[in-house]
C-alpha cells in the first residue's frame, strides 16, 4: 500500500470541499481531469472535465443558493476515495427544483460519493449514491417531514 498516493486522494478531498462550497472553477480545473465524464441525471451525455462537474453545482446553487457539503468522513486507498458528505442547503434559489417551486424550506442529507483518481492525482469520476431523497424530503417533494 502506498501511503503517500492515499494521503494525496485525501489531500484532494479536502481541496474538493472547498472547491464545490466555493464554486471555484479555478480550483476545480487543478483536480478534476479534463478527460473525466461525469454521469448525472440532468445531462443524457457525460459532462466533461471541470466545467462538466461544477455546472451541477451551479445548478444546485440555482436552486439552494447557500447549498453546502461538509466532508464527514473517508475512506481512501491508492486510486479511490469514498466520502460521506453531510449537504444541506435551503430553497431559496429562483430555480424549481425536481419540478418543485422554491418555497424556502431546508435540507440536511447524508450522500455517499466514491472518487477515483488517474496517476497525477486529478479526479477522473464520481459516483454517487442515492441522496437526492433527503433533499426531496427536506423540501417537501416527498414525505418525512
Amino acid at each position: 500500500m502506498n501511503e503517500n498516493l492515499i494521503e494525496r486522494n485525501r489531500a484532494v478531498m479536502r481541496r474538493f470541499e472547498t472547491c464545490i462550497n466555493t464554486n471555484d472553477i479555478d480550483l476545480a480545473k487543478e483536480l478534476i481531469s479534463e478527460k473525466a465524464a461525469f454521469k448525472t441525471p440532468v445531462s443524457p451525455t457525460p459532462l466533461m472535465g471541470a466545467e462538466g462537474y461544477m455546472s451541477v453545482v451551479t445548478m444546485m446553487r440555482s436552486s439552494f443558493p447557500d447549498v453546502q457539503w461538509k466532508l464527514k468522513d473517508m475512506v481512501a486507498d491508492e486510486k479511490t476515495v469514498a466520502v460521506c458528505w453531510l449537504c444541506t442547503g435551503t430553497f431559496t434559489g429562483n430555480v424549481p427544483f425536481a419540478g418543485i417551486e422554491p418555497n424556502g424550506r431546508s435540507f440536511a442529507t447524508t450522500v455517499m460519493n466514491f472518487y477515483s483518481f488517474d496517476d497525477e492525482g486529478k479526479i477522473v469520476n464520481d459516483v454517487a449514491a442515492v441522496g437526492i431523497a433527503g433533499i426531496l424530503q427536506g423540501i417537501g417533494a416527498m414525505g418525512g417531514r
